[in-house]
C-alpha cells in the first residue's frame, strides 16, 4: 500500500479555498468588505511569498466562526461548496485522485486551511482522510475562533502527517511509496520528507526548486 498526500488549495483544487471563504462571505454581505478585503488580498500575498505569520493569519479567518451558531455556518458554506468550489474542482484533479484510490493507496488531503472549510471539499473529492488545522470548539460545540493545537502549515504539515499516521499504527517510512502533491514552496518541508515529490502547477520558488532536483512536475488545470 503506498501512502498519497494531496495540497489542496492551488493544486486539487483551481484557487484557494481559504482565500475564497472570506470572499465568499464579503459577498454575501456577513463580513463587511472595507475591513476584510484588504486583510484577505494581504494575507493571500504573505503566503505565496513564503512570509505568512499563520497564528495572525488564523486569527483573522478563524474568528467569524466563532460569531455565528454552527447551523447557519453549514447552511453559508453549502452554497459556498455551489458557487465557489465545485467550479474549482478539476477533471484532472478529479482523476487523480480516483486513480490512487482505486489502486488502493492510504489517501489524505493535507492542508493550512481549517477543517470547517475542508471537510466537505475533501469529501466531494472522494479522499476519505483530512490533515487539516484544527478550529477549537467550546464544551458544547461551538467554534471559538482560536485553533486546537498545532496549525497544519510548513513544518506543522509533517507534525500532523506523523501523529496522523501514528494514530493508525503507520510510520511515514515504513510505505513502499509515499507521494505528496503540493504547489507551494510552504509545502518544501513535506515535499521533502516523501519519496515521490509531485510540483503541481508550482509556484516560481518550487518550480525552481523541483526543476533543480527533478522532481516531477504536472498541471491539472483544464
Amino acid at each position: 500500500m503506498d501512502l498519497v498526500l494531496f495540497d489542496l488549495d492551488n493544486t486539487l483544487l483551481a484557487g484557494d479555498s481559504d482565500y475564497e471563504w472570506a470572499q465568499f462571505l464579503i459577498e454575501e454581505g456577513i463580513l463587511d468588505g472595507a475591513t476584510y478585503e484588504a486583510a484577505n488580498d494581504r494575507f493571500y500575498e504573505q503566503y505565496k511569498a513564503g512570509t505568512l505569520d499563520i497564528r495572525e493569519f488564523l486569527a483573522f479567518q478563524l474568528a467569524p466562526l466563532a460569531r455565528y451558531p454552527r447551523a447557519t455556518l453549514d447552511a453559508w458554506h453549502a452554497k459556498f461548496m455551489e458557487v465557489k468550489i465545485r467550479p474549482m474542482m478539476t477533471a484532472k484533479a478529479r482523476a487523480l485522485v480516483a486513480g490512487h484510490l482505486e489502486r488502493g493507496a492510504l489517501c489524505a488531503i493535507v492542508t493550512a486551511t481549517n477543517s470547517f472549510v475542508t471537510g466537505p471539499i475533501a469529501r466531494a473529492f472522494g479522499v476519505p482522510h483530512l490533515v487539516a488545522t484544527e478550529p477549537e470548539t467550546d464544551g458544547a460545540g461551538a467554534f471559538t475562533g482560536g485553533v486546537a493545537g498545532t496549525p497544519c502549515f510548513r513544518e506543522g504539515k509533517i507534525a500532523r502527517v506523523e501523529a496522523w499516521l501514528e494514530s493508525r499504527g503507520h510510520r511515514l517510512d515504513e510505505f513502499p511509496a509515499s507521494w505528496f502533491y503540493s504547489d507551494s514552496r510552504n509545502d518544501i518541508p513535506l515535499l521533502e520528507r516523501v519519496s515521490r515529490p509531485v510540483a503541481v502547477d508550482p509556484d516560481p520558488a518550487l518550480a525552481e526548486l523541483a526543476a533543480a532536483r527533478g522532481w516531477e512536475i504536472v498541471s491539472l488545470r483544464s
